[in-house]
């Protein structure tokens, strides 16, 4: 079934949510990859606060190619998920929402999904160059010393992805 979400969006909305069904994103995500998750990660285990509100959040694991001219940003494709797991489960207490990328998740990540009433997305990989198009503002909010992988505010546009873990657990890569 393919929907339209706008994002932040409410606990209601995200419970409606299958695996399997097509989404065209439509609001503000932020970037994080492997190094930006650790630094929030150990910033939350210290009892800072992070560089962006978490709660209801929905985080995209990208790190972009530098943009062109006249380019919002560079090719946009998603990276795997699996590096992000040790993080996730924490993040994911703390309210973030949903998560794109690409790949499988670990079981205790599909826990946490269930557990917090969240959902992961993924986007398709290797359409990098054709994602960035739905990408129309991008700013560093956060780390930037970390070139690709700094956290940034993104707002895209009918973003093509594709429920893989529902908040019931329900998983895509299981359907037959």
């Amino acid at each position: 079934m393919e929907r339209y979400l706008e994002i932040p969006t409410t606990e209601d909305v995200i419970k409606e949510l299958r695996a399997g069904d097509m989404l065209y994103l439509t609001g503000t995500v932020y970037t994080a990859r492997d190094a930006a998750h650790k630094r929030m990660y150990e910033a939350l285990e210290r009892g800072e606060k992070l560089p962006f509100d978490i709660e209801n959040s929905f985080v995209y694991y990208l790190g972009p190619t530098p943009a062109r001219p006249g380019q919002v940003i560079g090719s946009a494709g998603p990276t795997t998920s699996s590096r992000m797991d040790k993080y996730t489960p924490l993040l994911l207490s703390k309210g973030m929402k949903g998560m794109i990328g690409k790949g499988k998740r670990s079981p205790e990540v599909i826990d946490a999904i269930k557990k917090e009433g969240a959902v992961y997305l993924a986007a398709i990989g290797g359409l990098g160059a054709l994602l960035s198009k739905r990408i129309i503002e991008a700013e560093v909010i956060a780390y930037d010393d970390l070139g690709t992988e700094a956290i940034r505010k993104l707002k895209v546009e009918k973003l093509p992805v594709v429920v893989i873990v529902d908040t019931e657990g329900n998983n895509a890569y299981d359907l037959k």
